[in-house]
């Protein structure tokens, strides 16, 4: 008997490695079982992708309706785009490799954008920033943090929002439908 481990279960191709579908079931019940875990879900909720996300966690909870969910994911979209084509980096970075590709530094777009491209990007995110802005200024005396302040940490660095205070949260939504008012959700 060979020294080692035994041999993980699992269909194998013909010169012993585990098929590339065998490896994304592995891969996937851990990520099922740590949100399990995490999260005191069941095995059937923990497929939801939502749960992947802070704000998506606050959709899941059902803290945030589903068009707030929505117009979150669009102006997450958006940021990234926006920080992609401006050559600035992303607030929060998978990996070194992730950051070295997806930023530009191996040449992760081969050409140039398009100037109409770039204007409307520049156009729309002008847009949702100056929506966000406005939220500011009418939340200004309103108890917690500032709407635009909740909106980057939420949605562009992804940290967790299961405990914001209630305050915090209502100053969330209030951003959420501006940004549903200015996506046309």
């Amino acid at each position: 008997m060979a020294p080692g481990r035994k041999r993980k279960p699992g269909k194998r191709y013909s010169c012993g490695k585990r098929t590339k579908q065998q490896l994304e079931i592995d891969a996937m019940s851990t990520a099922i079982e740590a949100r399990k875990r995490l999260f005191g879900v069941t095995s059937k909720q923990a497929k939801d992708e939502r749960l992947g996300t802070a704000l998506g966690r606050l959709a899941f909870r059902e803290l945030i309706s589903e068009k707030q969910y929505q117009a979150g994911v669009a102006f997450g979209e958006l940021y990234h785009r926006h920080q992609t084509l401006m050559g600035m980096p992303s607030p929060s970075p998978r990996s070194v490799a992730g950051l070295l590709i997806n930023e530009g530094i191996f040449g992760a777009s081969p050409s140039e954008p398009v100037l109409d491209v770039l204007e409307k990007l520049k156009r729309r995110f002008n847009d949702a920033t100056n929506v966000l802005d406005a939220c500011d200024r009418e939340q200004r005396m309103s108890a917690g943090r500032r709407p635009t302040m909740l909106v980057y940490r939420v949605i562009c660095t992804d940290q967790d929002a299961m405990s914001l205070p209630e305050e915090d949260l209502g100053n969330l939504r209030v951003a959420l439908n501006a940004l549903v008012r200015v996506f046309r959700l």
